[in-house]
């Protein structure tokens, strides 16, 4: 019953981040940057599709330009990854 709950919240943050992305209250470099716990088994792709103006096809661009699976985690990005992506999302 914890983990249940546990993960009940996890994804109760996870939904308000992303309603937090979309309307720019908080930014994706921030997030990428300095992922909260709770951020660090969300699918990258999940989270830049939450940020306006970024659709499938552009997200797949900036993670193939990054050299990132689709599949990846936040917490599982290299130093490279995270840097190169954060570097690409601020322009």
């Amino acid at each position: 019953m914890d983990a249940l709950r546990r993960a009940n919240e996890i994804r109760s943050m996870r939904a308000q981040l992303k309603r937090d992305l979309k309307d720019g209250v908080v930014s994706i470099t921030d997030v990428i940057s300095e992922p909260p716990d709770y951020v660090q088994t969300a699918k990258v792709f999940d989270m830049l599709m939450a940020v306006p103006k970024y659709g499938k096809v552009k997200a797949t661009r900036f993670l193939n330009h990054c050299r990132i699976s689709q599949g990846k985690t936040i917490g599982g990005l290299s130093d490279r990854q995270r840097a190169e992506l954060v570097e690409l999302l601020g322009r």
